[in-house]
């Protein structure tokens, strides 16, 4: 009986080995699937080994071209296409990605060099994914003047009105600017003053140049009209202000027109603040001229409508609404001080405005 167990035991023991290897066999013997990869990959090289291998030594010899967005997972296997780097591709068009040059497909997950490079000439990106080229812009024709060659006769822009300027090419607008600056800086001079003018450009500058008398020499800034030093600016005309060297027609056309906003100045350093005013042209020139503070127009600050107000270059629209609501709560202001406590304005602001403020507690009568 103990023989017979010995015996099993022993046939137990050669079974089992024995049917692990027929297993093996038969896992060995299985294909993977149902492609046969033996054409999909080439052996590779050995890494002692020193070959020369070509783009194509890791895909298949018969590729075909494909569109990276709209190809399937097996037309790109069958054109050639590594299966990780297709995978990649359909992961990138899921995740919302466009492949609008061949370059594109270079970046997908896995992708080598000499990948791209084997397969760069068989990617054929469709004709509504490419990236389209810049059309050319064409510049719009230039509009021509239509100017009356009958009035183009020699005229001097110190006579002519609005009506000839307009019939001559300018539109109403740009006539009356003509004019307003003319009257402004006292008369055109030579034609780089006329120029100057913004509603001058240079295509009507040229047309008009030929025709265009101006003064004699002897009037021009080259001789300029005798003046008293030190030169008030909350009275001097553009005339006077030219005459002094470093102010020329554009910058005292500015001085007069900010002099007017203001209501006059109390400190010539306001001159700073405007941009055709540099620093080296205000030294040249500050110590010829003072400030008249008696001549300043104040602003009647417990009465004044605010259209009034807020033509002020000091006046933001944020201290227009505070002054109009605070006004009518408390019934006006006594001093300065009591519109910062009431905050109005800080006190630089305060500073800067207070030489314009009357708190008068009646209205001015013009």
């Amino acid at each position: 009986m103990r023989n017979e167990s010995r015996e099993k035991i022993r046939g137990a023991v050669w079974f089992i080995p024995l049917l692990l290897v027929i297993v093996l066999l038969v896992i060995v013997a299985r294909p993977y699937d149902h492609y046969d990869y033996t054409q999909e990959r080439k052996s590779q090289p050995s890494d002692t080994a020193t070959v020369t291998t070509t783009p194509t030594d890791s895909l298949h010899d018969d590729m075909r071209a494909f569109d990276p967005n709209e190809a399937d997972y097996r037309t790109m296997i069958e054109a050639g296409v590594e299966r990780h780097i297709a995978v990649s591709i359909l992961k990138w068009r899921e995740a919302g990605k466009v492949f609008r040059i061949k370059e594109d497909v270079a970046l997908c997950y896995g992708m080598t060099d000499s990948m791209y490079f084997a397969i760069a000439p068989y990617i054929n990106i469709g004709e509504s994914y490419r990236i389209k080229p810049a059309k050319e812009k064409t510049a719009p024709p230039k509009r021509t003047r239509s100017i009356d060659s009958t009035l183009l006769h020699p005229f001097s822009l110190d006579t002519v009105g609005v009506p000839f300027l307009h019939a001559i090419g300018f539109s109403y607008r740009q006539a009356q600017l003509v004019t307003d600056y003319r009257d402004m800086i006292g008369g055109y001079r030579t034609m780089e003053e006329f120029a100057e003018c913004y509603a001058v450009d240079s295509t009507m500058a040229a047309l008009l140049k030929p025709y265009i008398i101006f003064p004699a020499p002897e009037a021009t800034p080259t001789h300029r009209p005798r003046v008293e030093f030190p030169v008030d600016i909350n009275s001097a005309d553009s005339s006077t202000l030219v005459a002094l060297r470093g102010i020329g027609s554009k910058s005292a056309v500015a001085i007069l027109r900010y002099r007017e906003l203001l209501g006059g100045y109390y400190s010539t350093a306001q001159l700073l603040e405007l941009s055709a005013v540099t620093e080296e042209n205000f030294q040249t020139f500050s110590a010829h001229i003072y400030c008249d503070n008696a001549k300043i127009k104040k602003i009647c600050i417990n009465f004044a409508s605010p259209k009034e107000l807020e033509t002020h270059p000091y006046l933001s629209s944020l201290m227009l609404r505070r002054i109009i609501n605070n006004r009518e709560l408390k019934g006006g202001w006594s001093t300065v001080e009591e519109m910062i406590e009431d905050n109005i304005f800080s006190e630089d602001e305060a500073a800067r405005i207070a030489p314009y403020l009357d708190f008068g507690t009646t209205p001015q009568v013009d």
